[in-house]
Parts: C-alpha cells; structure tokens; sequence
C-alpha cells in the first residue's frame, strides 16, 4: 500500500464514525446486507432539481444531501464549523485563512489538490447570480503550498470557516467546468463525477429521477449502501404514500397531514432552523408602501398557522431565526421604526407560494383570509419551486410565502440577512433596499467576538423586522418518514445532510 493510500486508510477509520453520526441517527431495524454489497436506497425527495444541478442555487442542498458533494468544512451539531476536505485552518490575518488540505480523491480519480480547490472556489466567486454563500463577498482563493489553500476576502470575515461549509461552495474537479467552458457558459458546472462524497452522481432523468453508485475510493470510508436511487416527487401525499407501501426507504418532508397515517417507528421529527414566513415586495405594487406592509403585517395570526395548519409541529414565529438557535431568543430586539398601519383599501394582492413543502399553499389559504378579512383582496398563485423561483427572484409577485432554513447556506445567521433582505442581496425576494437594514447587517458581518457577533445579528434581525418586509410566520419541524430496516440516517436540523457512509438498509 503506497503512503497515499496508508494515509487514506487511517483517515477513513477514525472518520467514518463521525461523519455518519454528527447528528442525530434512526438506529432501528436490521440491514440485509453488509458493507461489502450492500443494497440500494431508495429515497423520496420533495424538490426536483431546478437547475440542471448546479451547486451555485437551490440545487446545492439537493447533492449535499444525497452524499454527493462537500466543502473545506462542515457544520457539527452546535453549528459550529468542523473538517471535512481541509483537516485543519487558521486565521492569518484580518482578510486571510490558510486551510490545509486532506488526502482526497475526485470521483474521476484526480486529486485534490490546492491547485483544483482554488480554481473550483474561484468559479463559485465568479458565478452569477453568486451563490448565496458569497452574497456581498468578494473572495480570491489560491494554492499556497503542499496542501494548502489561502482564501482571502475584500472584507474582513471572521465567519470564513462557517461560510466553507455551504453546499453552494462545494468542492468540484476541473472537469465539472469544461463543458460550460467550451461552450462559452462559464457559469455551466456539471457534477456529475466530479465531486468528492461517498456516492457519484451517474444518471440524472430530466427533473425525475436520478441515480448514484458508490464511491469506493471516499477518503471518509467507503459507503455501506452500494448506490441510491433518489425519486423527485413535490406531492407530500404521494411521497408519504411511497413509503407507506415500500417504494421508498425514505421520504423527506412529510406533510403533518399524513404523518399520522404512517408507523409511528417510520416517523421522525426534528427541529430545525426553517422559518416559514411572508415576503411583501417593497419595490412594487401595494407593499411598497410601508403603512400597507405594516397593516397586513397586523391582520396575520400566527399561532393560528402553529396549532392549525402545522397542527402544533412548529411554534409561533417570533423572528427571522427561530429556536433552533438557541442562543437567538435570549437576545432578541423589538423592531423599532415601523410605519403605522394604513387602510388596506380594498388593495388586491397576487400572493404566491410552492407546493414542494405540502402546508405551504394551506398557509397561503389561511393568510388569504385573514387578509381579506382585513380589508384586502387576495389572489393566490400555487406552483412547483421550480417554476416559481425566478418570477419571484424577478418580484412578480405582491409576496411569497416561503420556507427558509436560515442556516442552509452558511451556517452564518449574517449571511442570510444579508442574501435576503440587502439591497445586493442575492435571494431578495422581498426586494428589500433599505438603508439601516444594510447598515445593521454590515455591522454584524463585521464583528468577530462570538457573543457580539450574536448580539449584532440580532439588532440586524430587529432592523430588517423594522421594516415589515418580512412577516415571521411560523419556525418549523420536519418530519422524515424512514423505513423501519433502514439504519444510519442523518436527522441534521440544518438540512444539508441526509445520507451518509453509514445509511444502509
């Protein structure tokens, strides 16, 4: 065995554990088989992809969760960031980290190197839209040595190591960047066998289906499932009812409506930090005024939506982060300078939402009336994620009602403020541009003490609230449902990780 392949060896056995056990995991049933074949998963998803894979959108979170991609980091339990591709980082300066490599294969079989990290980071910093991760951030990545990468930042950015760990900033071979290059698309990035986890994206069926084998050369050990095969169903019902007669091991996002139709051993809720909220577009039509945001802001009940539609799986929202964070209520600000609430007027509303997450269009039909009972008209707009998001994203729509897991894409509660309700935020829905909102996050963004970095965030939190561009609706749990042979998934309340090396049946 060369010295590369020791190496690999040692790291797969100390990290296998922690990597199929950093956070909760269903330990019931038994598995057919063992690590050396091994069955296929099958597995129920509730968003098909919507952009051909890319890891620079909404796609990301789809192969992070399928054990298809990986950053430099990742997040443990407590949010905090832990290695995965980089063994080991440490802060130079103000603007530059210094992470320092693992051993590591490509799934085309090339290294990883400093070479093809920096150059895979550089196109996630130059890909428009940026990423989520990177909104407002200006990043240069660079080989610094045997094993070694520095990334530096315009801007002081103490949250570095939590902001790796994106899904968005997955980690790809030269490879995932050739075709879009040849064909003049730079921003054109295929992973399929150009990432780094323990199963390979082989085949993708339109917005369907996909299928992926084992990686047997994963420096985290080798899978104990010999592939998956992963269904894109946006019906919760149908999803729900795959499992139920064993068409899937595992459905994610099961509705509340159905989760008492299953076994409870097949049921498992976790809290998380997804916030269900409604986004009013303060550019244009009724909510750019301030007094009419505030007067539909005033009409909402949210512990209706809590008790009723989510049938007491989520609590009241009482702000942009939810009790996931534990540290997040203890400091939470009241929202000062709201506008007063005017006379809806009998104004109509185009409110739009998706039907991936089965309670969305029932909260939109509870917030219909309640609006209406204010003194709105409420016209209601349901459709796939998919074919929804860029009309949004384009503030078509008077306001969405949205799901947001606030810890997807960095880890970093400031870098949600500042993709969502920035005026160069990437993932704008409320097209909010507002001066002291910016001012608040930049601030946050800004410290690097842990505890003043919290109490920032949340004075930022209380700046954008200021605004009522957003109205927190309810903070949610999701219920997975898991076959009851299946072993080794992971129940992450970030919602980055589903399977990993030791998910078997």
């Amino acid at each position: 065995m060369s010295p590369l392949r020791r190496r690999r060896f040692a790291a797969a056995v100390l990290l296998a554990p922690l990597l199929s056990g950093c956070f909760a995991a269903h330990n019931g049933g038994s598995s057919s088989s063992g690590a050396e074949g091994g069955d296929r998963l099958r597995v129920a998803l509730a968003f098909p992809p919507a952009e051909h894979f890319s890891p620079y959108g909404a796609d990301a979170p789809l192969l992070s969760r399928l054990g298809v991609t990986e950053g430099l980091t990742r997040l443990d339990a407590n949010g905090t960031a832990v290695p995965a591709l980089a063994e080991s980082w440490t802060r130079e300066d103000g603007h530059s980290w210094l992470f320092t490599l693992r051993d590591a294969t490509f799934q085309d079989g090339s290294e990883v190197t400093p070479k093809a990290v920096a150059a895979s980071l550089t196109h996630a910093a130059e890909a428009k839209p940026v990423p989520a991760a990177l909104s407002g951030v200006r990043l240069t990545a660079e080989a610094a040595g045997d094993r070694k990468v520095r990334i530096t930042t315009a801007d002081a950015d103490p949250a570095l190591p939590l902001r790796m760990s994106s899904p968005g900033l997955a980690v790809l071979s030269g490879k995932a960047y050739e075709d879009g290059k040849k064909a003049g698309a730079k921003d054109t990035v295929d992973p399929v066998g150009t990432a780094t986890g323990p199963f390979e994206l082989t085949k993708v069926t339109g917005t369907t289906r996909a299928s992926l084998d084992r990686f047997d050369d994963y420096w985290g050990g080798r899978a104990q499932a010999s592939g998956v095969d992963a269904r894109f169903i946006a019906d919760g019902a149908a999803r729900t009812n795959a499992l139920r007669t064993g068409e899937v091991d595992i459905a994610e996002a099961v509705p509340v409506s159905q989760a008492a139709s299953l076994d409870k051993k097949t049921v498992h809720e976790t809290g998380t930090s997804r916030t269900t909220s409604l986004l009013l577009n303060t550019r244009k039509g009724a909510f750019a005024d301030a007094g009419v945001r505030a007067a539909a802001r005033k009409a909402i009940d949210t512990s209706a939506l809590a008790k009723g539609v989510y049938e007491g799986h989520a609590d009241p929202g009482k702000g942009i982060f939810g009790p996931a964070l534990t540290w997040a209520e203890g400091k939470r600000e009241k929202p000062s300078g709201r506008a007063e609430p005017a006379a809806p007027g009998g104004r109509t509303l185009n409110i739009a939402t998706y039907n991936n997450r089965p309670e969305l269009p029932e909260v939109a039909q509870v917030l219909q009336q309640q609006l209406e009972k204010a003194g709105f008209k409420v016209e209601l707009t349901v459709r796939d994620y998919a074919r929804l998001e860029s009309d949004a994203l384009d503030g078509k729509f008077d306001a969405i009602v949205s799901a947001r897991n606030t810890m997807l894409d960095t880890g970093d509660p400031v870098s949600i403020l500042a993709s969502d309700y920035t005026c160069k935020g990437s993932y704008n829905l409320a097209q909010l541009c507002d001066k002291k909102a910016d001012a608040a996050v930049a601030k946050a963004a800004g410290q690097a003490d842990t505890a003043k970095r919290q109490d920032a965030t949340m004075a930022a939190e209380a700046a954008v609230l200021g605004t009522d561009a957003v109205v927190p609706l309810v903070h949610q749990r999701i219920i997975t449902g898991v076959g009851t042979s299946v072993q080794g998934v992971t129940y992450d309340p970030y919602e980055r990780a589903l399977l990993g090396t030791g998910t078997r049946r």
